[in-house]
């Protein structure tokens, strides 16, 4: 879709280099851009242009929850948090992309719906944003550890 801005995201060399972590056939992993509301804010995107789960072709479907446990599963070993969220609303932009949002249990604005408020602050620039140094930091890391991911298995 050429008014999508998730996929204008996907082939963009800036986001490519900045913040894509790992890319297959069926999704992409790229750590939320600047500005980056917490260390380890990532989101997995359907590669394909759909709205959600519903829309799935069966490949898409079988490897969705490996590509999502594997994400996560990344978060929590580079940042060390207690969960991972995943939430996924679809209204800001038609184009699925999973938020994997690091959740720790001793920062109260990583709670449950206050993880949306904290977004909303550093969006409007009321909170800091996290240094665009420390999201290269662990895109690169998140590279090194990903390289191997085969996000499409099922």
């Amino acid at each position: 879709m050429h008014d999508c801005p998730i996929c204008a995201l996907h082939s963009s060399k800036i986001a490519q280099s900045s913040y894509e972590i790992v890319r297959s056939n069926h999704w992409l992993l790229r750590h939320h851009p600047a500005p980056a509301p917490l260390l380890g804010w990532l989101l997995l995107d359907a590669r394909r242009h759909l709205a959600g789960p519903v829309d799935f072709q069966p490949q898409e479907a079988a490897s969705w929850g490996q590509a999502t446990q594997r994400a996560s599963q990344l978060i929590q070993q580079l940042t060390d948090c207690d969960r991972v969220y995943a939430i996924a609303f679809g209204e800001g932009a038609h184009h699925l992309h999973l938020h994997l949002i690091p959740r720790f249990q001793l920062d109260p604005d990583t709670t449950a719906w206050a993880v949306a408020d904290h977004y909303r602050a550093v969006a409007s620039g009321e909170r800091a944003a996290v240094d665009p140094s420390q999201i290269a930091q662990f895109v690169q890391q998140a590279r090194l550890i990903a390289a191997s991911f085969d996000l499409d298995a099922v």
